[in-house]
C-alpha cells in the first residue's frame, strides 16, 4: 500500500485539533497543540501509526488519523482594537483581507502570518467595506511595505471630500436624496486624486486632509494594487467567487438605486456618518453548505433598506403575521451559520435583521479605550436572543485578549519602523546597507510585536460541512492551547448546531 503521507509532503492537522508528540511510542509528551487545518510538513517515514512532522516550529510525531490531506477555509477575525479586520484564506490558496482596522495591528499580524514578507507577496483582494478609519486605516501600513501587493481593491464607491459636501454631489428624486458622485473604477480614482482640491486643504496644511483619499493615493504611488472598483448589490458576486463555485462571495449591499452598478446612486441615510456606515459592503460567504455573514458597520436604517430590497416587503411590519412573513422571506437571503456583528456590537441595529441572520455563532470585533462602550449590553442580549439553538455562541476579540503588553517605549519603535520603511526601498538591491536596514526593521518589528499576533484573534476553520471556532488560551491548560467550539449538522444534513459539552 502506498504511503498516504510521503516525506516532504504538506499536510494539515485533523478535526477538531491535534497534538504533536515528542515520540511515536511509549510515554509520550505533547510538544504542540494544532488547530484543525494548521499546516504541517511530513519529515520522514512513519513509525507504526505515527508520522514524523514539523509544525509551528516543533518537530515531533502525529498519529496518522490526526493528519489530513486537504486544506480548509480559514477566516481570522483579528483584534485590531476599535475597528474591524479579517483575513480569509480559501481552500484553493487565495488570500483576501476584508478591512484592516485603524492602526498597524493587521500589518503586524500579517508579517507574523507570512514570515515577515521577506519576499514579494500578492493578496488576491483587499475589501474596504466603507471609508471609516477604523476599517481602512490599517491598509496604509500595508501599502508602505514594498513586498506586498493586492490584485484588486474593492470599496463601496463613497469618497470623502474636502469642503462642505463631504460625500460629494447629491440629487433629489422621489422625495429622497441620493449620492451621485461615486468613484467606481481605477480611472475614476486616478481622476479624483489628481484633482487635489477634492481631498486636500488648499493651504497645503495636512490637518484637514481626507485620510481615506490620502491612503489610496499612497497605494497608487507605491503600486500597491493593480485594479480598483466599487462593489454593490448589482454586481451579484465578488468577481471570481460567483454562484455555483465551491466558495462564493455574494454581494448583498450596498443597495444602489437603480441596482445597475455602472450608474446607480446611493440613498442618503441621515448624517454623513450613518450614510457611510449604512452603505458598507455586505457579503455572504458560502463554502459548500457553510455560510458566513460579513456586514461592516450597518445600522438600523440600512438593515431595513436591505430587508426591503431583498424581500420586497415592508421592513416595518405592523402585525405578527407581517413580521413572520418578513423574517421568513429574509432568511432565504440572509440566514447564516456564523455572523460578524455589525458595527462592533453597537445598539443601532434592527432585531428583525438579527432574526433574519439567525446565526449559531456571532463574532464581535471591538476594542479597549474607546468612548462607545462596544459591544453594547442590549446588542449582546438581542444577538443571543435572535440566534439559533439553545446555546448560541458570541465571541469578542476584545475579551479574547487580556494579555498584558510588555513592550517598552512603543512610539519610539513605531517611528523608527516608519523611517526604515521609507529607507529600505532607496538602498541598492543586495547591498550591505539594504541588508542592515532589513535586519534593523525585523528587530524593530520583533520589539513592537504584541500579543495581537497570537491572542485576541478568533479563528474559523471549515471543510464546508463542519466548523471549528477557536481562540488561543493565554495560559495553556496542560498541553491544551486552544479554546475551541464545534459546529456540526444535525444528523447527516440540516443546519449547523453548537455541540456543547453541557447538555440541556
Amino acid at each position: 500500500m502506498p504511503n498516504a503521507h510521503p516525506p516532504g509532503s504538506t499536510r494539515f492537522a485533523g478535526y477538531p485539533s491535534a497534538f504533536v508528540y515528542d515520540a511515536p511510542r511509549g510515554k509520550k509528551r505533547a510538544v504542540q497543540h494544532l488547530l484543525w487545518g494548521d499546516w504541517l510538513r511530513v519529515t520522514g517515514e512513519p513509525s507504526g501509526s505515527y508520522i514524523p512532522v514539523r509544525a509551528r516550529g516543533e518537530d515531533g510525531w502525529m498519529h496518522a488519523d490526526e493528519v489530513g490531506a486537504h486544506r480548509l477555509l480559514e477566516i481570522a477575525f483579528l483584534d485590531v482594537g476599535q475597528g474591524d479586520g479579517c483575513l480569509v484564506v480559501t481552500p484553493d490558496d487565495r488570500h483576501l483581507i476584508i478591512d484592516a482596522g485603524q492602526f498597524d495591528n493587521m500589518y503586524r499580524f500579517l508579517r507574523w502570518r507570512y514570515g515577515g514578507f521577506r519576499r514579494n507577496w500578492t493578496f488576491e483582494a483587499g475589501i474596504l467595506t466603507h471609508p471609516d478609519q477604523d476599517h481602512y486605516g490599517g491598509f496604509g501600513d500595508i501599502f508602505l511595505d514594498p513586498f506586498v501587493r493586492f490584485e484588486t481593491l474593492y470599496h463601496n464607491g463613497i469618497m470623502e471630500r474636502y469642503g462642505t459636501r463631504a460625500l460629494g454631489a447629491t440629487r433629489k428624486r422621489g422625495g429622497r436624496t441620493y449620492l451621485t458622485s461615486l468613484v467606481r473604477s481605477l480611472e475614476q480614482l486616478r481622476s479624483f486624486l489628481a484633482r487635489k482640491s477634492n481631498w486636500q486643504n488648499p493651504t497645503g496644511a495636512r490637518r484637514n486632509e481626507k485620510q481615506y483619499a490620502a491612503m489610496l493615493d499612497l497605494g497608487l504611488r507605491n503600486e500597491s494594487f493593480g485594479e480598483f472598483r466599487a462593489l454593490s448589490v448589482g454586481d451579484g458576486f465578488v468577481p471570481g467567487y460567483g454562484a455555483g463555485q465551491p466558495l462564493s462571495l455574494q454581494v448583498l449591499g450596498p443597495v444602489t438605486e437603480p441596482p445597475d452598478p455602472s450608474n446607480g446612486m446611493l440613498r442618503t441615510l441621515g448624517s454623513d456618518a450613518k450614510t457611510k456606515n449604512g452603505h458598507s459592503i455586505v457579503l455572504r460567504l458560502l463554502y459548500r453548505s457553510v455560510s458566513v455573514f460579513l456586514g461592516g458597520d450597518l445600522n438600523t436604517t440600512s438593515q431595513e433598506l436591505l430587508l426591503e430590497h431583498h424581500t420586497g416587503l415592508d421592513p416595518r411590519p405592523r402585525s405578527v403575521e407581517a413580521y413572520e412573513a418578513l423574517v421568513t422571506a429574509a432568511r432565504r437571503v440572509f440566514q447564516v451559520d456564523v455572523a460578524k456583528a455589525c458595527h462592533h456590537g453597537a445598539a443601532d441595529l434592527s432585531t428583525k435583521f438579527l432574526a433574519a441572520l439567525n446565526p449559531v455563532a456571532t463574532v464581535i470585533s471591538s476594542g479597549d479605550d474607546e468612548p462607545h462602550s462596544h459591544p453594547r449590553a442590549d446588542a449582546l442580549g438581542a444577538t443571543g436572543l435572535h440566534s439559533r439553538g439553545t446555546r448560541p455562541l458570541i465571541f469578542s476579540t476584545e475579551l479574547a485578549r487580556s494579555h498584558r503588553d510588555v513592550m517598552k517605549r512603543p512610539e519610539v519603535l513605531r517611528n523608527r519602523l516608519k523611517e526604515l520603511r521609507a529607507e529600505i526601498p532607496l538602498a541598492p538591491e543586495g547591498s550591505a546597507l539594504r541588508k542592515r536596514l532589513i535586519r534593523e526593521f525585523d528587530k524593530a518589528v520583533d520589539g513592537l510585536e504584541r500579543s495581537v499576533a497570537v491572542y485576541g484573534t478568533i479563528q474559523l476553520r471549515s471543510d464546508g460541512h463542519r466548523v471549528v471556532l477557536a481562540q488561543k488560551l493565554e495560559r495553556p491548560r496542560g498541553s491544551t492551547k486552544w479554546d475551541l467550539y464545534r459546529l456540526e449538522p444535525q444528523g447527516t444534513q440540516g443546519p449547523l448546531r453548537h455541540l456543547s459539552t453541557y447538555e440541556d
